[in-house]
């Protein structure tokens, strides 16, 4: 089923008919090992936000491939100033996508897993209030947890002054949150970049100039460059480029038919 503005791949075989739900999740899948997934979307000179916020960026192709990357993971990983400052709400999925899960023996939702080294958390977040899995925070062994917060989410100290991300994924991946999905923000992708954890990109392109400004898709510390070949193009027909780049080439294997939105 083909739902939107159509999507079209055009790299590296093209296919002229648009994909449907069930094309485009074969295309990403799940990985058959822990693989940590990053996804972002930009503006054509680089820009993550628009007047702030991602959400001026994401239009509705991007928000499609947004949707279908959160059914597919086991753990979905928010830095707690991207949790906080985009309002992240409790992880929902339609009844479809969770009996598309149900049938592959995955929960209905993933788990919202947090990275916060300060703890500056409000527990009647939505994000955490409403959640219908309890969520995990990562954090260190220094960080005081504000009242509250271990009544709705579970603490995992990984490191002893700051949050030791490997040793963290290593701990998702022992709960048997192997596919991991990165939303941010560029800290946190700087930070998973620098230790050489990231083993996918996918990048939304949109086809606009957001002008002057800070902001990329990654910040801190620059690391070496590593490589990430492109594995595939998707093509919207309101000019929305998504980009997948992958270390594997074979990438995922398929994952299924998938459900509408």
């Amino acid at each position: 089923m083909t739902v939107g503005i159509p999507i079209r791949r055009i790299w590296p075989t093209p296919a002229t008919p648009p994909l449907d739900d069930a094309e485009l999740t074969a295309l990403y899948g799940r990985a058959d090992r822990p693989h940590l997934r990053v996804n972002f979307v930009a503006s054509l000179d680089g820009a993550v936000t628009l007047d702030g916020y991602s959400a001026g960026l994401s239009g509705e192709p991007d928000k499609r491939i947004f949707g279908l990357l959160r059914m597919l993971c086991d753990g979905l990983l928010v830095a707690a100033g991207t949790l906080r400052h985009e309002g992240y709400r409790a992880v929902r999925l339609s009844e479809p996508r969770r009996a598309w899960r149900r049938e592959r023996g995955l929960p209905e939702y993933p788990t919202l897993v947090v990275v916060s080294g300060s703890l500056d958390l409000d527990p009647a977040q939505a994000a955490f209030a409403d959640a219908p899995v309890r969520p995990v925070v990562l954090t260190h062994a220094g960080a005081e947890p504000p009242p509250g917060l271990t009544d709705v989410a579970e603490l995992v100290r990984c490191g002893d002054e700051r949050v030791d991300l490997a040793a963290g994924l290593a701990e998702l991946h022992r709960r048997g949150l192997g596919q991991v999905l990165c939303e941010g923000g560029p800290h946190l992708f700087g930070a998973l970049t620098a230790a050489d954890l990231v083993d996918e990109l996918c990048l939304t392109v949109a086809p606009l100039l957001a002008g002057a400004g800070p902001g990329r898709i990654t910040a801190g510390d620059p690391g070496g460059p590593r490589e990430l070949p492109l594995r595939h193009v998707l093509a919207a027909d309101d000019g929305v480029l998504m980009l997948r780049h992958a270390r594997d080439a074979a990438g995922p294997p398929p994952a299924g038919a998938a459900p509408p939105a």
